[in-house]
């Protein structure tokens, strides 16, 4: 039995019996004006933050979403979508499928502006896609690629950038970790199955993103997720976890990198109005300027001291430039 088959058992068993323990966050994140979640669908809402957000879901979007689980997120994104077909929820595991199909039945008592029609589910496997090429605006994925070893991922995200318009998102949500795992705990399967063991230091993570060919990242949000602590897991030492919500662009590459978004600002306190570049950049006197960590950089280079830049905060709320 391969780390996969594994996985596969433990969401066939999270599907028949809903474990709310299974991952950390458990509540919608998005409380909005008629949408009503159904209790089942929070208890299996089998993921470490969310995949949701507005702005990245205007002009009646096609949406992909990869690990259904309970449906939750899901049913978020038909909330945006509104359209027969809009979204495509795509899943190994029959009996998740099946599951967030019985759910869906709930979502539609509840919700009187919902209809099931407007989420397609398709059995699938995330490493061969039942999607055609550039066919989706938004891609999401919630705490499923932590599962994968590296060969497994580089596919995965080579399969969102296919499916992916121009210009188009992959959105993530996925535990991080900045310390060695040993060899034990990398190659627990069932750990690896719940999205524990597998998680990569970020900039890995985001490496392999631009590898893949995304010109745009975003770091969206940083936040505290879980520990593995000596005695209860096969270490010595305390493993601290993050989960982080990342959006990739499908951008052309520029020729001097990726433009990847941090969470760091400029800001100009000279004495003029206004300080240019000369290279597309303009800070107003005083006023914060999100920028990426390339053009954060240039700035620095610059040695000037009328121009602070802050440290990543791992919170990029959009704007600026690059």
């Amino acid at each position: 039995m391969s780390y996969l088959d594994t996985t596969i058992d433990v969401y066939k068993e999270a599907a028949l019996r809903p474990d709310v323990g299974l991952c950390c966050t458990t509540n919608p994140v998005w409380e909005l004006p008629g949408l009503k979640i159904p209790t089942i669908m929070q208890e299996m809402n089998y993921g470490c933050g969310s995949t949701v957000n507005a702005r990245d879901l205007v002009n009646n979007p096609r949406i992909l979403y990869v690990g259904v689980g309970g449906g939750m997120e899901l049913l978020q994104f038909a909330y945006f979508s509104r359209q027969k077909g809009g979204v495509i929820g795509v899943d190994v595991v029959d009996e998740m499928l099946e599951a967030s199909k019985k759910n869906f039945l709930e979502a539609e008592a509840q919700n009187p502006w919902f209809k099931s029609e407007f989420v397609d589910l398709k059995k699938g496997n995330a490493l061969a896609l039942p999607v055609a090429d550039e066919s989706v605006d938004v891609a999401a994925q919630n705490c499923l690629f932590n599962i994968f070893k590296e060969e497994e991922l580089k596919q995965a995200i080579k399969e969102m950038y296919r499916v992916l318009k121009p210009h188009g998102r992959l959105v993530m949500s996925d535990p991080v970790c900045e310390q060695e795992m040993n060899e034990s705990l990398r190659e627990d399967e069932r750990l690896r199955a719940l999205c524990l063991s597998g998680s990569l230091p970020l900039n890995d993570y985001v490496k392999m993103l631009t590898d893949a060919g995304f010109g745009t990242i975003e770091i969206r949000a940083k936040r505290p997720y879980r520990v593995l602590a000596p005695g209860q897991y096969d270490t010595d030492e305390l493993i601290y976890i993050e989960s982080v919500e990342v959006c990739a662009i499908k951008d052309p590459m520029p020729e001097d990198g990726p433009c990847v978004f941090t969470g760091k600002a400029a800001i100009y306190f000279g004495e003029e109005e206004y300080f240019d570049d000369k290279n597309g950049h303009v800070l107003l006197k005083n006023q914060p300027l999100a920028v990426c960590d390339k053009t954060a950089g240039a700035l620095e280079s610059l040695d000037r001291n009328d121009i602070f830049i802050s440290e990543s905060t791992y919170h990029y709320d959009g704007g600026g430039c690059c």
